[in-house]
């Protein structure tokens, strides 16, 4: 008995104050939030009533969310795969002997410090008068007006911004598991005659599917959850052509007072996203026990 008081007092001591604010700001914020679904309230009164299944049929027939919903597939969809092109592949330069790796390091990871909001202003100049500017004086029309104009063009501007920040973070990632390579199994293989390319397909890319899991994992929940650069960047514009599904929530709940309609779309998302990462674990994970 003494031993399970003196692990519990061990408990408490290291894990109780996280575990507490865990609790008490991620899990009761949840279910408070769950609640909320079932009621009409906008946000600001003191009263509130309880509304049944009103707000689910809401977002349900929400059109607009819907939209923005797979407005933002497609956007998740081209930034997990362009973004962990990207970190791989500056991860496998700089895995090597080159000079200076240690500062490219540190620089290929420098856009991730920088926050959302001020990402979106540096890259709304670079869109709106940088590349302007030099497109102009170039006389390519691709870049003589600006992206964030374009219907099309701007989807594609907020893309490019997301993955110039989140490729940063993945590169460590895959740092991380290109170290961890076995060297006897690569030195094995370049005795067997194997070139660059074929090392690289037949021997690193299987052995660094754990990394692939876990850095998809990641740039799916971070770009279902992208907020801050689609305020700062695009505004959600031109005409809602690229307000993102957070943004929506966002606007129904805080800006159009429909709250419980605003947190239902919100729990939908979080289920749908769940979902998605859920099963992309589970078939990395398969994967892996099949090499």
């Amino acid at each position: 008995m003494s031993r399970q008081w003196r692990n519990l007092r061990g408990f408490l001591f290291f894990a109780g104050p996280s575990t507490f604010a865990f609790i008490s700001i991620t899990i009761v914020s949840f279910i408070g939030g769950v609640v909320l679904t079932f009621t009409n309230w906008n946000g600001l009164s003191n009263t509130l009533s309880f509304t049944g299944f009103d707000n689910y049929t809401a977002a349900i027939a929400d059109d607009q969310f819907w939209s923005s919903l797979w407005l933002t597939g497609r956007y998740v969809v081209a930034v997990v795969l362009l973004s962990n092109a990207f970190a791989f592949a500056i991860a496998y330069m700089l895995s090597g002997r080159i000079r200076f790796r240690g500062m490219l390091r540190a620089g290929f990871f420098t856009p991730n410090l920088i926050g959302g909001v001020v990402l979106g202003f540096i890259w709304y100049f670079i869109f709106s008068q940088g590349l302007v500017a030099v497109g102009t004086a170039l006389g390519v029309d691709l870049l003589s007006t600006s992206w964030l104009a374009s219907e099309t063009l701007a989807f594609w501007a907020l893309v490019i911004a997301t993955v110039w920040q989140m490729a940063g973070f993945l590169v460590i990632i895959y740092l991380a598991g290109l170290t961890a390579l076995p060297g006897d199994v690569l030195e094995a293989a370049s005795m067997d005659g194997a070139g660059g390319l074929r090392r690289l397909r037949s021997v690193v890319l299987p052995l660094m599917r754990p990394s692939f899991t876990i850095c998809v994992f990641l740039a799916i929940g971070r770009s279902f959850m992208t907020y801050d650069m689609n305020l700062t960047l695009t505004g959600g514009g031109p005409y809602g052509s690229t307000e993102l599904v957070a943004m929506h929530v966002y606007q129904k709940a805080f800006v159009s007072q429909q709250f419980g309609t605003g947190q239902t779309e919100a729990l939908l998302l979080f289920v749908i996203v769940a979902a998605i990462s859920v099963l992309q674990v589970s078939v990395g994970r398969r994967r892996e026990v099949e090499l």
